[in-house]
């Protein structure tokens, strides 16, 4: 499983995950589901996927991206959507599974994290995976 180092682990401040520590050897990685955002979701909820939309388009931009230690409960509000499968056919049970951000619909989704003004997004030690 490659671990992508640097990207955060969680959003600051809270407990929202966006990294795994290591892979699951016993039952293989977890499925990547598609998960609805209803719009009654909480502001926390919402501000998460804000962070982790920013963070994937901070260190991958409009390139394809490995799984890896990504993780899949968190993808999978974006699943979909912002973020769609870069290969056919593709294995939503993969660590090695490539994914992509779809520019359009991620620009209408989250419009604050690409307005030209939008703040960079700050990896610290305090989003680093091995914390």
């Amino acid at each position: 499983m490659l671990k992508h180092r640097g990207f955060p682990g969680r959003l600051p401040g809270t407990d929202f995950q966006f990294t795994i520590r290591r892979a699951n050897k016993k039952d293989g990685p977890t499925k990547i589901v598609r998960r609805e955002r209803y719009k009654d979701r909480k502001h926390a909820d919402r501000m998460a996927d804000q962070g982790f939309m920013a963070a994937l388009w901070a260190c991958f931009g409009d390139e394809p991206f490995e799984r890896g230690n990504l993780d899949a409960g968190r993808l999978g509000w974006l699943f979909g959507r912002e973020v769609v499968p870069a290969e056919d056919p593709f294995d939503p049970e993969s660590y090695e599974a490539l994914l992509r951000i779809d520019v359009k619909r991620a620009e209408a989704s989250f419009p604050e994290v690409f307005a030209p003004d939008a703040p960079p997004v700050a990896f610290d030690e305090d989003w680093d995976e091995d914390e």
